[in-house]
């Protein structure tokens, strides 16, 4: 296992304050669209664009393109949808609440810790949105964990002995979550809707941004390379993109709608 002093705490401590930061408005934004949908009133032709289309992720630069219309999608398909972003959510939650129980965080770095316990919180308050969601639609809330994804952590779960297995898997859920959110804000059919997946996304991706940032301390073994402020001069040339892998965030892994459906 690395050494304890390998992770720069004043880096995670900045990422986890934007992180927060990040949240907090995805949080207010959440609980508009959920008010929105929830009175089912349609939002005039102007502000369905500047609503749905451009999100920024300040995670890595991620830049989310909703549609200006949305896809042929049917009510049934936005609880597909609502329910397997929940099951992702409650998978999510399981593995940083076992990851918090693990000797080597527990009694590892307080930082990591609480960088973790934040992130649970934040899975968790995601996951009631998009039960709220589904609900409200007429569907059921989603409490089971994301059936294929739940499979693979189990196989993995054997395996992880250090901090750096923990990151690895979390940085895999991260990168589904972000995916099929910025997937779903062109596959649902409201407005309001694609502002709830929207406003999740670019939490999603910072989470990931973070994670590998902390990886790529682990692996590189240079945290003082790493300080708040930075001297850029003496950073190697992949530390401006090691979090920042994605121009544009892809969508070849999301989830299909009905992944994690209420079967």
């Amino acid at each position: 296992m690395m050494a304890e002093e390998l992770i720069d705490t004043r880096l995670l401590e900045e990422l986890t304050e934007q992180s927060q930061d990040l949240n907090s408005d995805a949080v207010r934004i959440t609980r508009e669209a959920l008010a929105e949908y929830a009175q089912g009133e349609p939002e005039p032709r102007r502000r369905r664009w500047r609503r749905g289309s451009v999100l920024a992720g300040a995670a890595g630069g991620a830049v989310l393109l909703g549609a200006a219309r949305a896809a042929a999608a049917s009510p049934s398909d936005d609880i597909m949808a609502l329910q397997t972003a929940a099951s992702i959510e409650n998978l999510a939650v399981t593995v940083y609440t076992t990851a918090a129980g693990l000797p080597f965080i527990k009694g590892g770095n307080a930082t990591v810790a609480a960088f973790i316990a934040k992130t649970t919180t934040q899975h968790t308050a995601h996951a009631q949105a998009f039960n709220a969601a589904a609900t409200q639609a007429g569907g059921k809330a989603q409490t089971a964990a994301n059936p294929k994804y739940a499979a693979v952590v189990q196989q993995m779960l054997p395996s992880i002995k250090t901090p750096a297995d923990v990151v690895k898997l979390a940085i895999t859920l991260e990168d589904v979550a972000a995916e099929t959110y910025t997937a779903n804000v062109a596959q649902v059919s409201t407005p309001a809707l694609r502002k709830l997946f929207g406003s999740v996304a670019p939490v999603e991706a910072q989470h990931r941004a973070t994670l590998l940032a902390v990886q790529a301390l682990l692996a590189g073994g240079a945290p003082q390379l790493i300080t708040i402020p930075t001297d850029a001069s003496k950073l190697p040339s992949a530390a401006g993109s090691v979090g920042f892998p994605d121009s544009f965030y892809p969508t070849k892994n999301a989830s299909p709608i009905s992944e994690g459906a209420v079967k």
